[in-house]
């Protein structure tokens, strides 16, 4: 494994790419901002809110949310700076809910005055999606998370709202797979020719049992119901600088609350960052045998370019963190799945990647990792 010199990433991480000096593509994303005029695209965001604004309609646009700080944050410019009316929507999980989760996905359409449409996926279909996803590719929740924008768009096409505001482009803010930046999500969700986060393989799915009709919500609106209503789905972080810590310290203004005192996470360093389902992390976890890095390793390069953390104090806290997987997270799966303990770890250990790892008296450990040194000196001294 080679990491990167700056924020410690991977290069085993999908997709991300590593110029000729060992610097990754979301540290050079990052370095851009220096160049953005960040005025004048706040500028360009409130005319294009202009352009959908709607003094004599119900909604002006949609804004999909988890209730979590950056849907806060969302809310906070769409509707207090803004003076847009959104409608809200989740598409929910049948996951366990944490009390700070529960609380903030109440809050959030009460703290803004908004209405708030919740969309609940089949438990059904997800238990039986979640077991193949999890047996054949290590990776459980593809369906929620193709389904949190694939609804968005057949919700906004069925009320006619053509403006769908999204948080940040994950590809280029964290793989930086791209050298510019576009406030535009539609390549992204509706061009099947793209390797973003669009589409499931529907044959395959098909193939594995599944109806036409369960897989409904899985399916983008077709191009006769788009060319209705022309939607235009856009990343807020084109328009200003995406900042987990920032948007915490908004989010708090309006009622947010975090993880203290409810869960101190195994594998985690924060407790404000994606704290609504239980479950769900399972998907943050299995990096870890798939890719040799997991949670703490995103946050920890997060604030590593926020210059919020030293390399240094970055490696300690991967070495002491990014390996553990939190009991109640693998709980509520095997409860939900309908796995045992057993049976779980026996689907799991197929996914440890031998390139990267070797076990050593019945443990799994990185041949190559980024804390070497710390190791190393630890043996030493």
């Amino acid at each position: 494994m080679k990491y990167c010199k700056r924020c410690l990433l991977p290069d085993t991480r999908p997709r991300i790419i590593f110029d000729k000096q060992g610097v990754c593509g979301a540290c050079r994303s990052y370095e851009r901002r220096k160049s953005v005029n960040w005025a004048k695209r706040k500028a360009e965001l409130k005319k294009l809110c202009d352009k959908y604004r709607r003094d004599d309609g119900p909604y002006d646009c949609m804004v999909p949310v988890s209730g979590g700080k950056d849907s806060h944050f969302l809310l906070h410019v769409i509707k207090t700076e803004m003076k847009m009316n959104p409608i809200l929507l989740t598409v929910g999980d049948p996951y366990t809910k944490t009390k700070a989760g529960l609380s903030n996905f109440t809050n959030i359409g009460d703290a803004f005055n908004c209405d708030h449409i919740l969309f609940n996926l089949s438990t059904d279909v997800l238990r039986r999606a979640a077991r193949i996803g999890f047996e054949e590719f290590g990776d459980p929740l593809r369906f929620v998370e193709v389904a949190a924008y694939t609804v968005s768009l057949k919700m906004a096409v069925k009320l006619g709202i053509s403006l769908v505001v999204f948080g940040e482009n994950s590809e280029y803010e964290y793989c930086g797979k791209e050298d510019s930046e576009t406030h535009s999500a539609n390549s992204y969700i509706l061009d099947e020719t793209t390797q973003g986060f669009n589409t499931i393989d529907i044959d395959f799915w098909l193939k594995k049992g599944f109806s036409q009709k369960e897989l409904n919500p899985f399916i983008p609106p077709t191009k006769e119901e788009l060319e209705r209503v022309d939607p235009q789905v856009i990343f807020m972080s084109y328009f200003i600088p995406w900042s987990s810590t920032e948007h915490l310290e908004i989010a708090k203004r309006y009622g947010f609350k975090d993880l203290t005192h409810e869960w101190k996470r195994e594998g985690y360093i924060e407790d404000f960052e994606q704290i609504d389902s239980v479950a769900y992390l399972l998907n943050f976890w299995l990096k870890y045998p798939k890719f040799g890095f997991q949670r703490t390793t995103d946050i920890v390069s997060r604030r590593i370019r926020e210059g919020s953390l030293t390399k240094e104090e970055g490696k300690r806290l991967i070495m002491e963190n990014d390996h553990k997987l939190d009991p109640w997270i693998m709980e509520d799966f095997i409860k939900f799945a309908g796995y045992t303990p057993k049976q779980f770890w026996h689907i799991a250990d197929k996914f440890w990647n031998q390139e990267i790892f070797e076990k050593i008296n019945e443990e799994w450990l990185l041949k190559e990792p980024v804390y070497k040194d710390l190791l190393e000196g630890k043996n030493n001294g």
